[in-house]
């Protein structure tokens, strides 16, 4: 492994990585490893990926630097190979052989870098007869089952934003498995490619259902089950002013203590009685409907009942705990969540905003000595290192 040169927080400051630039799950995944202090370089594309908001404000590239190559230059791909070749780990989210046409896939990478974490990140994977069609988070959830669980059982399943397929089922897997890879290289000597497909990621965080589901704890049918709205103290209810409380009651003292703060103690024994569970709902619909959120809150506040409000992206930052965490942050006048997980000896932090497409060039082309970088045919945007 080679030294970064530019300054670094994070466990895995040193490590050096190339993001070739997308949307979605890979620049994510990408900004996990750079939130862990790991020297990111996303090489951007003339005229931009094209997600539709001011760069200055595309959080998911902070804490990176920006190169610009035009991959279908002549001379693209040299430069990007330049760069893999000083690499730890390389990123990719393009189709299925698109990588191995721009001549940057994985065969051309090793040749020039065999200790090469190639990290492939797609919907439906490298292999299959979906392999080579377009889609999105809420199309991989389908297949899966996954989304088919979440919702109320007489309308059509909720979408959860992008969140459980782009990110927990794609980027998170993907990080995963290029660490994995990571420590392999650094124990053998080679590197090998992560193939981390969005379907195999969210059908892989439902393992526990399908435990449940085969021992019939589960039924395959939504809003019927414990953990997925059919419980009527696990779920969320309309408060008075319009707003919402979250219930996780599932233990009995949880629940009990509850029942006490909802005056509602005659429903002790519903608890395990799903006969008496629609009963159950209106009562306690009912009494979260006579107050409001906030009246709630001082209620259930320093309680084992397992309530909280339901707030608001502009509310959560404000919260007493999660403030007190700084679990957000603000950088460059922008909120946003914090690093994460936290580290004892490795501290890490937002160093800095999102990368300007093209910015850094001079920067990289000196730290990781790739003087090709500065053909300005190949940046035609490039601005010196601040």
């Amino acid at each position: 492994m080679t030294e970064a040169k530019t300054p670094g927080h994070g466990p895995l400051t040193g490590v050096r990585v190339v993001e070739l630039a997308g949307i979605g799950p890979g620049p994510f995944a990408a900004m996990l490893l750079a939130d862990l202090g790991a020297d990111v370089v996303r090489v951007d594309r003339p005229g931009g990926p094209g997600l539709g908001i001011d760069p200055a404000y595309d959080v998911t590239n902070r804490n990176k630097r920006s190169v610009i190559v035009d991959l279908k230059a002549p001379d693209g791909a040299a430069r990007v190979l330049d760069l893999a070749e000083r690499a730890d780990v390389l990123i990719e989210g393009y189709r299925p052989g698109v990588a191995e046409r721009l001549g940057v896939g994985p065969g051309d990478c090793h040749a020039r870098n065999p200790r090469l974490v190639y990290g492939r990140m797609t919907g439906w994977g490298q292999q299959g007869p979906l392999a080579d069609r377009a889609g999105h988070d809420v199309a991989y959830l389908a297949l899966t089952g996954t989304l088919g669980m979440i919702g109320d059982p007489d309308r059509p399943p909720a979408v959860p934003a992008n969140l459980l397929g782009d990110y927990a089922g794609g980027s998170l897997y993907l990080v995963v498995g290029v660490l994995a890879a990571l420590h392999h290289a650094r124990a053998g000597g080679t590197g090998q490619v992560v193939d981390a497909a969005i379907v195999d990621g969210a059908a892989h965080l439902s393992a526990m259902i399908h435990g449940m589901l085969a021992a019939g704890a589960w039924q395959d049918r939504r809003g019927a089950n414990l953990l997925d709205g059919g419980c009527p103290y696990y779920g969320t209810y309309e408060t008075a002013d319009g707003r919402h409380m979250a219930v996780g009651a599932l233990e009995p003292r949880f629940y009990a203590e509850f029942l006490r703060l909802l005056g509602l103690e005659d429903q002790a024994a519903a608890h395990l009685d799903v006969t008496r569970w629609p009963e159950l709902r209106e009562r306690v619909a009912a009494r979260f409907k006579s107050r409001t959120r906030d009246e709630w809150t001082a209620v259930f506040e320093g309680s084992d009942a397992c309530v909280a409000p339901v707030l608001s992206l502009r509310e959560a930052p404000h919260h007493p705990h999660l403030a007190a965490r700084s679990t957000f942050t603000d950088h460059g006048g922008t909120t946003q969540p914090a690093p994460a997980p936290r580290f004892s000896a490795t501290p890490t932090t937002v160093r800095t905003g999102p990368a300007r497409p093209g910015a850094d060039t001079d920067g990289v082309a000196r730290d990781w000595d790739v003087p090709r970088l500065l053909s300005s045919s190949s940046n035609p945007q490039r601005k010196a290192s601040p």
